[in-house]
C-alpha cells in the first residue's frame, strides 16, 4: 500500500490486542489500539480512520454504544465487530448498531485480514453513504458541520451541539422511532442523564422551528412509552 490506511483497533483482551495489531501491521496498515469504549470514542474524534474493529464487551462503554455514537458522526467508516456474543440475536443487534460486518471469536486471524482488506477496499471505493451534512425541512436546511439553520430567505439561526446531534440521529432513523436510551447513548454520551422533560423540550424547539402547525405536528413525534420519531413529510 503507497499510502497506509488507517484502523482503530478496540479489544480489551491485551494478547488478542496485540496480535491482532502485529498482523495487520504486517499488511501495511497503521493500527491505533484502545482497551475501552471512552478511549476508543476520544481516539475516533481526533483522528481519521479507514476501519473500526471493535469488540462488544469492553470497559466504560460497551462495542454497541461505540457504533451507535460513532454512527452519529460518520456513517461512511466501515466498523467491524470482533466478539464473544454469537447468538443471532447479537449479529442483528450489532448489524443494526450500524456494523457492516460481525466476526465471531475465536476466529481464523487469514479470515480476518481478508474481510479487513474488503471493507477497507469498500470504503475507499465510497460504496457507502455519503455522511450526511445537510438536510432541508420546509423552507429551512440544516447544516450540520457549523450548527446552522438556514431559511430560504437568508436568514440564520445558531444550533446548539446538542440540538445537532439530536437532529443529526433522528433523521438518520427517519420514519422510525428512536428510544430514550439511544438518545441517551449517542447525543449525552452518558456524562449528563437529562430527564425525558429535557428532550421533550428539545422536541418543542424542533417544532417551533419546523412545523407549521406546532399543535399538530407533522415532522417531529413524541411517542409515548418509547421515545421520539422524525417523519418525512413530502
Amino acid at each position: 500500500m503507497a499510502t497506509k490506511q488507517r484502523i482503530l483497533l478496540v479489544e480489551d483482551e491485551e494478547h488478542l490486542l496485540e496480535a491482532i495489531k502485529l498482523n495487520l501491521e504486517l499488511e501495511g496498515y497503521k493500527v491505533t489500539t484502545a482497551i475501552d469504549g471512552k478511549k476508543a470514542l476520544k481516539i475516533f474524534k481526533e483522528e481519521r480512520f479507514n476501519l473500526i474493529l471493535l469488540d462488544v464487551m469492553l470497559p466504560e462503554i460497551d462495542g454497541f454504544q461505540v457504533a451507535e455514537t460513532i454512527r452519529l458522526e460518520n456513517t461512511e467508516v466501515p466498523i467491524m465487530f470482533l466478539t464473544a456474543k454469537n447468538t443471532n440475536e447479537d449479529k442483528i443487534n450489532g448489524l443494526k448498531k450500524g456494523a457492516d460486518d460481525y466476526l465471531v471469536k475465536p476466529f481464523n486471524l487469514e479470515e480476518l485480514i481478508l474481510r479487513v482488506n474488503n471493507l477497507v477496499k469498500r470504503g475507499l471505493t465510497g460504496d457507502d453513504k455519503k455522511e450526511l451534512n445537510t438536510y432541508k425541512i420546509g423552507d429551512k436546511t440544516i447544516y450540520f458541520n457549523s450548527f446552522e439553520l438556514r431559511n430560504d430567505d437568508g436568514s440564520v439561526t445558531p444550533l446548539t451541539k446538542k440540538e445537532t446531534m439530536l437532529l443529526k440521529l433522528l433523521i438518520e432513523r427517519r420514519n422510525e422511532a428512536v428510544s430514550r436510551e439511544q438518545i441517551l447513548e449517542t447525543v449525552w454520551n452518558y456524562d449528563v442523564y437529562p430527564s425525558t422533560r429535557t428532550i421533550d423540550n428539545f422536541i418543542l424547539t424542533f417544532r417551533k422551528y419546523f412545523e407549521p402547525d406546532q399543535k399538530n405536528p407533522i415532522y417531529f413525534h413524541s411517542i409515548r412509552g418509547v421515545g421520539y420519531k422524525f417523519t418525512e413529510s413530502h
